[in-house]
């Protein structure tokens, strides 16, 4: 088994704004990717919940992962809030536990690429 990172455009960067969050959906790859602009930086994760397996997806409609104060990332159907500068879990039932985190890049475009590891079988 092999693991290759696959490089997938998201958004223009100005497509996001300052304090938004947005998630994006990759096709074949489930659950969908949640990106967050804060103060000039670009944070990523997975939208999946940690408190049950093998996730729940956070937004209880579109684009719908902050609290109320847009201050963390929310899980709707728990109640768990989440850092968003590193995923961990604040308050809620999933307390300790952390989103998983997707790497993302800005490419020369001006582009959000998430950088997302696929894994396959190696053919001799």
């Amino acid at each position: 088994m092999s693991i290759s990172p696959t490089k997938v455009r998201l958004c223009a960067l100005a497509d996001l704004t300052d304090g938004e969050a947005r998630g994006f959906r990759v096709s074949e790859f489930d659950p969908k990717v949640i990106v967050v602009r804060r103060r000039g930086r670009l944070h990523a994760y997975l939208d999946s919940c940690p408190h049950y397996r093998p996730g729940t997806p956070m937004a209880w409609k579109r684009d719908a992962y902050l609290n109320g104060q847009g201050t963390r990332l929310a899980c709707h159907s728990h109640g768990a809030e989440f850092d968003i500068e590193t995923g961990e879990c604040v308050i809620g039932p999933c307390l300790g536990q952390s989103l998983t985190r997707v790497d993302v890049q800005i490419d020369r475009e001006g582009g959000v690429e998430a950088i997302l590891n696929v894994y396959g079988e190696e053919i001799a």
